[in-house]
């Protein structure tokens, strides 16, 4: 979809559609007094009437109002002015572009952009704009037969800026804007796609397209590799499966020759039915999400590289499918990581720690200044923070505050549990150096206990999002989620570097 700025009265644009906001008690938006004054109080009538309280949520569509070039005038409900923040904001965005696009109208021209958001500048409310319509406009439909015959019309929008913005800010928030929302349409089809179509090599395909489009350079070990450098950890989670396991690494070198990387490490388990230790059948189809921490590393390095980011990045995947069958690993079973620790395996469905350790360690080798691993690691996480936050552990508050930071501006939000070393005796094996799961207790913060010991060499953040990845139910679907936090990341961390 195409985005564009301007600074023109509301009288002045011509569209299909005209957005403006209008807040409780009948307070009207700098654009919607513009909008009265020059139809001879056509809204002020309309509040008084009671057609429209402002709530949020409502809207009201006008049709050829008087001195307006525009052909239609939505009204959108914002609510009280006073709590208008954040989430108001991309709500009042949300329904705005969902509304329109039912119309069937090609374009828009959204005033929204113009409403005193607490805490937040023009380049923010721009950029959100832009994020919240390419959500809202998402569907995925490329594997039905016969496409729903639902209106897909909008093209065009323009957001309009108050008198005096800077232009040149606001296209740069639309270009970011753009850059994250292509990201995470990335990160989305990839987590709705099947088990049977997205495969490891799936994956690695994704990432050597990756390089194509964008010149970095994408490796990728096979089994074979994997064997002969010893990650037993990782090919013990891929035995039971016909599907042979990929180590992918993608490099962007946006930012100076030899500047540590930040590293992304993404959890790819393309299908998990647990292996011997099996799931429950109800929702067991949802585990093909469990693959979206490593298309949110896919979706990071498309957004990067779209923008054009100073920076150097590292994206490490591992990936395989978590199946039972004949030479699959079993409970009691101990392997040997990469790192030259030895695990016992009590539970094969805790399958998404043993390939990240083996990635973690493969990470050591590009010596990176801050590592991230993504993963819909536990579900223990889903009960704690249900679908709001997704958990965050780290060995360095630092890292744990830039993450933090991130997510509240982004709305992609974190919370940070405790990774104290009270968490580590669980883990303790009598027949090997340690086990890989812990027992029910905090099982959130000893999956990632477990991990912190392959991280002691560099500053390490570990992101649980099993309950921010998808969502169940009617709406069931991959979110894009964690991609703009860890964008929002990056981006600040070329700010600071500065």
């Amino acid at each position: 979809m195409e985005f564009t700025v301007n600074s023109l009265t509301a009288d002045k644009q011509q569209s299909s559609c005209l957005v403006s906001g209008i807040f409780e008690k009948g307070k009207l938006s700098a654009s919607a007094e513009h909008i009265d004054k020059a139809s001879g109080g056509m809204l002020s009538a309309i509040l008084q009437r009671g057609d429209l309280e402002g709530k949020p949520g409502q809207t009201l569509l006008l049709y050829n109002v008087a001195n307006i070039a525009s052909e239609r005038v939505l009204l959108v409900g914002l609510g009280e002015e006073q709590e208008f923040g954040d989430q108001q904001y991309r709500d009042a965005v949300a329904k705005s572009v969902s509304a329109v696009n039912e119309l069937g109208c090609a374009d828009l021209c959204s005033y929204l952009p113009e409403l005193p958001v607490k805490a937040r500048d023009l380049a923010w409310k721009v950029r959100q704009a832009v994020e919240v319509a390419n959500t809202t406009l998402y569907r995925f439909e490329q594997l039905k037969s016969k496409p729903p015959n639902a209106r897909h019309a909008l093209q065009r929008v323009v957001l309009a800026l108050p008198a005096g913005s800077d232009v040149r800010t606001a296209e740069q928030a639309v270009t970011q804007g753009q850059a994250i929302s292509a990201g995470i349409t990335l990160v989305k089809n990839l987590g709705n796609l099947p088990g049977n179509i997205c495969t490891p090599g799936y994956l690695a395909d994704q990432a050597r397209q990756l390089q194509k489009q964008y010149g970095v350079k994408t490796t990728v070990l096979e089994q074979a590799d994997m064997e002969s450098l010893g990650m037993g950890a990782l090919l013990s989670v891929a035995r039971g499966s016909h599907e042979p396991p990929k180590l992918i690494t993608i490099e962007y070198n946006g930012g100076k020759k030899g500047a540590a990387p930040v590293a992304l490490v993404g959890k790819g388990i393309t299908f998990d039915s647990g292996g011997i230790s099996i799931k429950p059948a109800a929702a067991m189809d949802e585990m093909k999400f469990d693959m979206c921490g490593a298309a949110s590393v896919l979706g990071t390095i498309k957004a990067i590289a779209e923008m054009k980011l100073p920076l150097n990045v590292v994206g490490v995947i591992p990936s395989a499918e978590n199946l039972p069958g004949g030479s699959a690993t079993k409970p009691g079973d101990i392997v040997t990581s990469l790192s030259g620790q030895t695990i016992e395996i009590l539970n094969t469905d805790a399958e998404g720690r043993l390939i990240l350790c083996d990635a973690l360690t493969y990470t050591e080798r590009f010596n990176p200044a801050a590592v991230i691993d993504i993963a819909t690691l536990t579900g223990a996480c889903v009960i704690a923070l249900g679908n709001h936050a997704s958990g965050l552990m780290s060995n360095n508050d630092a890292l744990a505050a830039e993450l933090l930071e991130a997510g509240t501006y982004t709305g992609d939000r974190a919370w940070q549990l405790p990774l104290w070393e009270d968490y580590q005796k669980p883990l303790e094996s009598n027949f090997a150096d340690m086990a890989n799961v812990g027992g029910r207790e905090a099982g959130a913060i000893t999956g990632a206990s477990f991990l912190a010991r392959y991280t002691k060499k560099f500053h390490w953040a570990h992101l649980d999002i099993a309950g921010t990845a998808w969502k169940t139910g009617k709406e069931k679907g991959a979110t894009g989620r964690p991609m703009a936090l860890l964008t929002q990341f990056l981006i600040n961390r070329c700010r600071n570097q500065r």
